[in-house]
């Protein structure tokens, strides 16, 4: 039987609930699908109000599972494209949401959410919430921010620790933090305990927003290859001094690595993850092409 969406405020939503829901349609949790299913109104609510859904406004959503945002987005009039890999979800979600799919208010995409070109499924402008399962996080914002028409604000469920590092200031950085910070401004909008979902996974979650900056902010292709060689080089040696690490991993002479450094007002001697955006930035224009990459 198919059910109108309900917002968050209508659910009593609870990880006995969940096991209900489950049970009921013949599903478990599937582990090799890192599968937690969020179990908490409230965390379900502040989702929503980091989205702020409008009426009509397009929303991707990665990883719906038993549907219980996607019913939320729904209710304040949201058009949603979700993205379910779990075939039994996918008939779940279809039985729920009968009424939304007639009137074309929620599409449904039955696969990998890693097979997708995901920044084409709906149309700009757009915005993305997911709950996203912890091992793909990296490849899932590669495919986000990388590519136009990016999103215009992405509100992620990930694991603590990487919303963390994602958002961290100079001196916490890791490559993963400079290619986002480099394409949106991002933050930790607030923290999810294990308890808030069914089952528990074994580390806690939070929410990041990450809200994409203009396409006119951003380096030409073959420069930001260039940016990017550089800062890889750098990170494969976090915890080095930076001269050292560059001239290790870069085919650049120690003389001319020390001349770019200088030129920018970076010490030879401070570790990569020290390093903010707007410095790698510098370091790569005063370095010029690398040799190698089709900058050269």
């Amino acid at each position: 039987m198919s059910r109108e969406p309900r917002a968050a405020a209508d659910l009593r939503l609870d990880p006995q609930y969940v096991q209900r829901r489950l049970k009921a349609a013949g599903l478990r949790a599937r582990h090799n699908l890192s599968q937690n299913f969020l179990a908490d109104v409230d965390v379900l609510e502040g989702i929503l109000q980091e989205a702020d859904p409008g009426p009509d406004r397009a929303v991707l959503e990665i990883g719906p599972g038993l549907g219980f945002l996607t019913g939320g987005l729904l209710a304040a009039g949201a058009a949603v494209t979700a993205v379910e890999l779990d075939r039994g979800l996918v008939a779940q979600l279809r039985e729920t949401f009968a009424a939304a799919l007639a009137e074309e208010r929620l599409r449904i995409v039955e696969g990998d959410a890693l097979d997708q070109d995901l920044v084409h499924l709906c149309p700009p402008p757009y915005d993305v919430v997911a709950n996203l399962p912890y091992h793909i996080t990296s490849p899932i914002l590669h495919r986000l921010l990388g590519r136009e028409p990016r999103a215009q604000r992405l509100v992620l469920m990930v694991q603590r620790e990487v919303a963390e590092r994602i958002a961290a200031a100079p001196g916490g950085l890791s490559y993963l933090s400079v290619f986002v910070q480099y394409h949106a401004k991002a933050r930790v909008a607030f923290r999810v305990g294990r308890d808030s979902f069914e089952p528990a996974p074994k580390v806690e979650s939070a929410v990041l927003v990450l809200e994409p900056y203009p396409p006119d902010d951003r380096l030409d292709a073959a420069a930001e290859d260039n940016l990017w060689r550089l800062v890889q080089a750098g990170f494969r040696e976090r915890r080095k001094m930076l001269h050292n690490v560059l001239t290790r991993q870069l085919p650049i002479d120690g003389e001319r690595v020390d001349a770019a450094l200088a030129a920018c007002g970076i010490d030879r001697n401070r570790r990569p993850q020290t390093v903010a955006v707007g410095e790698w930035l510098a370091l790569a224009e005063a370095l010029g092409p690398i040799p190698g990459g089709p900058g050269e």
